[in-house]
């Protein structure tokens, strides 16, 4: 059985992954801060 702790568990590893991954491209956390606003906003 999977429980709501262990889905945000893992959707807060890969939110961790995916802002490293971001950091090691170059981009600051203004540009990921923007990018995903402008993503809500669609």
């Amino acid at each position: 059985m999977i429980t709501k702790e262990k889905v945000v568990d893992v959707m807060d590893e890969e939110w961790v992954a995916l802002i490293c991954e971001a950091k090691k491209l170059g981009l600051t956390i203004e540009e990921i801060q923007s990018f995903l606003s402008q993503q809500e906003q669609k």
